[in-house]
């Protein structure tokens, strides 16, 4: 695992992170909208919100597919993000960034339980070392699932064992790295005829973007901005 030295001006101990969280995350799965397939589109953040001229294709696809990521925080002097890139030959999002995660299953009790139950699998981090702390904002994603985002400190003394198949590499990125506004950039890219905007939040060699830097933006405002 590589990990990497804090390099942001903001700092976050997990005393203050964990004052922040009360205030600012949901101590709930978050559910508005869930009867109704259309509002549950637009209550949440999506990869559709830089775009708004493809508001309209967001309302045409299927209800979105309930799944759950990990957003792990470290808990180490300074706190850090633990994520994942993943392997090149994946069908989808293939060498993209991500935090550990997938589609809910018909015998998940919930998002927790997707999400540690995926981050067992994919990098061997058992959940004895995982406290759920709360919820971020539901997220859209372009490929059609709706993904609770579940914030959780992960205590020191873990060992991983990535799933080669899908996880080529896990690294940590300081928090307050990705906590400060000034690291948040717009990029944009030709995208089936047209431009796409998304956000990006690059550290050293890594490219963070799309999905992933969009749930980063989505703690900030939660977390930080309010």
């Amino acid at each position: 695992m590589h990990r990497v030295p804090i390099t942001a001006p903001v700092k976050l101990t997990e005393s203050t992170f964990k004052a922040l969280a009360r205030r600012g995350l949901h101590q709930e799965p978050p559910d508005e909208g869930l009867s109704d397939p259309d509002q549950a589109k637009l209550a949440s953040p999506s990869e559709f919100d830089l775009n708004p001229e493809l508001a309209a294709q967001r309302l045409k696809q299927p209800a979105p597919r309930p799944a759950a990521v990990l957003v792990p925080i470290v808990a180490r002097r300074e706190l850090s993000v633990l994520l994942t890139q993943r392997t090149e030959g994946l069908p989808s999002h293939a060498g993209q960034i991500a935090f550990p995660g997938g589609k809910m299953e018909a015998g998940d009790d919930g998002p927790i339980a997707t999400a540690l139950r995926e981050t067992q699998e994919e990098i061997g981090l058992e959940a004895r070392f995982v406290e759920p702390i709360g919820f971020l904002d539901p997220y859209i994603t372009g490929t059609g699932f709706r993904v609770f985002p579940v914030v959780a400190l992960v205590r020191e003394g873990f060992q991983l064992s990535p799933d080669a198949s899908e996880v080529a590499d896990v690294f940590e990125v300081p928090l307050a790295f990705l906590m400060d506004a000034q690291n948040h950039q717009l990029h944009e890219r030709a995208w089936h005829g047209s431009v796409r905007r998304f956000y990006a939040m690059p550290f050293q060699e890594r490219y963070i973007w799309g999905v992933t830097a969009g749930i980063m933006k989505n703690m900030h405002q939660r977390l930080i901005a309010t």
